[in-house]
């Protein structure tokens, strides 16, 4: 990668708005152990016992808020949702917490939205930083662009799925 390309980090700690977009119902699953196993056996975040469930990412994310950034995360989600999508929304509290403004849209209102092919962070209607995914949900890796007519695709199709999209307040999994 370039050297005038700038990393995520860089992007993300000297952003005005940061949007990211998930439109798969779900990642890498691990059905065995982690986050997402221990969630099946019934675990739940205590929103009252924050210091169990802060992480670094958080902080990424209060730091972007407190400076005064906007950053905002859609996903757009099948229904009846996943097991996966209900795992993410029981744990979407966590990034409410640490200001990242969430929505939710439903697959079927997205039919008419032109949407890229990969999930992306979109920084300042310029930057994407697209996100690939194997067809199980591991990841491969990133890529980063300032190519355009990729940062306006995906500022359309952002601002029209946040305008259609449920805040995760009035969300519910079904």
């Amino acid at each position: 990668m370039p050297s005038s390309v700038p990393t995520f980090d860089d992007l993300i700690s000297s952003c005005a708005t940061a949007v990211h977009l998930e439109m798969r119902d779900s990642y890498a699953v691990d059905y065995e152990e982690g986050p997402f196993a221990q969630w099946r056996a019934g675990f739940r975040h205590d929103p009252a016992d924050r210091a169990s469930w802060w992480r670094p990412w958080l902080d990424v994310i209060q730091d972007t808020a407190e400076r005064g950034a906007a950053v905002k995360r859609a996903r757009i989600v099948s229904e009846p949702v996943s097991e996966y999508t209900r795992f993410l929304y029981d744990g979407t509290f966590t990034n409410v917490a640490a200001g990242e403004q969430v929505r939710w849209l439903p697959r079927r209102q997205a039919s008419d939205i032109a949407l890229p092919g990969n999930d992306f962070w979109l920084f300042d209607d310029q930057w994407v930083h697209w996100n690939h995914f194997s067809g199980d949900g591991a990841s491969l890796g990133e890529e980063i662009t300032d190519a355009p007519a990729a940062a306006k695709l995906c500022a359309d199709a952002f601002r029209t799925v946040w305008e259609r999209a449920t805040p995760h307040e009035h969300f519910t999994t079904g």
